[in-house]
């Protein structure tokens, strides 16, 4: 009996710590935002950045979105303005869709261009593909759901977009590209992560 009035008074005190706990937590955000208010307005970089993340993470979870798709975008205010391309048509409705569900995007503007459908260009893309990522040097950027390294094949040009650790990777990329057979020309876009 002792024991049960025991655990209960505990009880009673550790939800009052939890409870002044939260007050004083909740009184710094008050304090924290008050002071935004004088200064001329709350923080316009933090809901821009908040929208920027959002609409970077809706996109990369796409479920088609690959190695062969470039996704790009501008966050303007409560505008978002869509680029890149991609090789499926319902890619360009699912990024836009899923973007204009984001709370506090008004308008979506969507220049995503689908790639023409060719068999020749899906056998250069294959071919791309292998030839980057068989290369011992460049098989680490292979892994994860969205390489950082995107091939993009239209009419036989090849852009290879997207990330790298550095110059050599590059370079390596852009040679291994331009041995494939049948590539017209390759524009390397790739950037060096600093």
């Amino acid at each position: 009996m002792k024991r049960s009035k025991l655990s209960s008074v505990s009880s009673v005190v550790f939800a009052a710590l939890l409870t002044a706990g939260g007050l004083q937590v909740e009184a710094k955000a008050t304090k924290l935002e008050s002071k935004a208010d004088l200064a001329g307005g709350k923080s316009p970089a933090q809901p821009s950045q908040w929208l920027e993340n959002k609409v970077r993470h809706e996109l990369v979870m796409l479920p088609y979105y690959g190695v062969f798709d470039n996704l790009s975008y501008r966050v303007d205010g409560t505008r978002v303005e869509l680029f890149g391309e991609v090789s499926r048509p319902t890619l360009k409705s699912d990024a836009e869709r899923v973007v204009a569900r984001i709370e506090g995007i008004d308008t979506v503007v969507n220049h995503i261009e689908v790639l023409p459908v060719s068999f020749n260009d899906n056998r250069i893309r294959v071919a791309v593909y292998r030839a980057i990522f068989g290369d011992s040097a460049l098989q680490r950027y292979r892994l994860g759901a969205v390489p950082p390294i995107h091939i993009i094949v239209k009419n036989g040009d090849v852009a290879l977009e997207g990330v790298v650790a550095n110059e050599m990777d590059r370079n390596i990329a852009n040679l291994r590209a331009n041995e494939v057979g049948g590539v017209f020309s390759v524009t390397n876009n790739l950037v060096v992560e600093r």
